[in-house]
């Protein structure tokens, strides 16, 4: 066979090994979704079911709570208020995103249909949902769906804003929730109310709620933006979440720096005051010592020139006069109107 004839053939055989290659591969650019699974469907309270995951985020701290009022597909009607919080269990996925855990059961603050629920701690929000039966915990329909607007997240959130100084001194941390959300109802959403949450590592959320004013039209978007405030001296790993109509719509990690000029203050006022006591008493001790009698005091120094003592004071009386070359020593009164004659050049006569 000629080298064009087998040229057809050769391309078919390339193009059926790519085929199965792809067969084999899968849907390109598929992502797993987060999955949870119980081991049992039903349980009763005061036992344990075993919950499994896969499809999560490597190395995520995750949640586990029973909740009522919820179903897989729609999830936590009334957010985590309808949760078992006390009794939740927290867990680490490893490096492929799986993880094993044992859950108490539990009976939830409201009545069933119940779920087994798990969420992300930080980073990225990611919730999953198992339907779990309790035996002997009352059952009760789902309230239902509000017809109209209905908000939506299409789009991440980010919290704007840094800290300043007086947040280094202990000042609350402040922050601008920034979300885009959409309307995918059939009606015009008017002042929505949003709650605001912010937990502090794994614990439970305290919600706040703030009112949006604008007005959102349906297949319509708006930015939105909610002050977050902590409380004074906070620090740590934080959580904010933001929950409309029951549903949490997006939740972001927030890190914040210790107040370290507290803490420099406090260092500051532990060394500064005690010196100043201790001088202040020292003071007080040498101004109330009585002086010993007859201790004479010291001479004072000579300004300008320390260790040195000052000249003694010269006497008030007028000097010697020299004595002069041309008068004798022993003349008396007598001699007076005669010429004088130098000492010690001649012989004197006397009448």
């Amino acid at each position: 066979m000629s080298r064009a004839a087998r040229l057809p053939y050769l391309s078919l055989s390339v193009l059926f090994v790519f085929l199965m290659v792809l067969m084999g591969a899968g849907p390109v650019g598929a992502v797993e979704r987060p999955r949870v699974e119980v081991s049992e469907a039903e349980a009763g309270a005061g036992g344990a079911v075993t919950v499994s995951g896969s499809g999560w985020r490597a190395r995520a701290l995750l949640t586990l709570l029973v909740c009522g009022q919820a179903e897989p597909d729609r999830g936590v009607t009334g957010g985590t208020n309808s949760c078992a919080n006390a009794d939740g269990r927290a867990v680490t996925a490893d490096a492929e995103g799986r993880f094993r855990r044992t859950l108490p059961v539990v009976e939830p603050p409201v009545p069933c249909p119940c779920v087994v629920h798990v969420a992300t701690v930080t980073g990225a929000g990611a919730e999953a949902d198992a339907a779990l039966r309790i035996a002997g915990h009352t059952v009760e329909p789902l309230p239902a769906e509000r017809s109209g607007g209905r908000l939506s997240l299409p789009a991440d959130t980010r919290l704007r804003g840094g800290d300043g100084l007086l947040t280094w001194f202990g000042s609350p941390p402040a922050r601008t929730l920034e979300v885009t959300v959409g309307n995918v109802g059939t009606s015009p959403v008017k002042d929505p109310v949003f709650q605001v949450g912010t937990a502090h590592g794994v614990f439970a959320p305290q919600w706040q709620d703030q009112r949006w004013r604008g007005t959102i039209r349906p297949g319509g978007e708006a930015r939105i933006e909610l002050p977050v405030e902590l409380a004074a001296g906070a620090h740590g790993d934080y959580t904010v979440s933001l929950k409309y109509g029951g549903k949490v719509l997006a939740e972001h990690p927030w890190g914040v720096g210790r107040p370290w000029g507290v803490t420099l203050f406090w260092v500051l006022v532990l060394l500064v005051v005690p010196a100043a006591v201790v001088r202040a008493g020292l003071a007080l001790v040498d101004h109330l010592r009585p002086r010993r009698p007859g201790h004479a005091a010291r001479p004072a120094r000579r300004k300008g020139l320390p260790g040195l003592l000052p000249r003694p004071a010269r006497a008030n009386t007028p000097s010697a006069a020299p004595a002069l070359p041309w008068v004798a020593p022993d003349a008396g009164p007598e001699d007076a109107g005669r010429p004088s004659v130098p000492y010690g050049k001649g012989p004197t006569t006397r009448a």
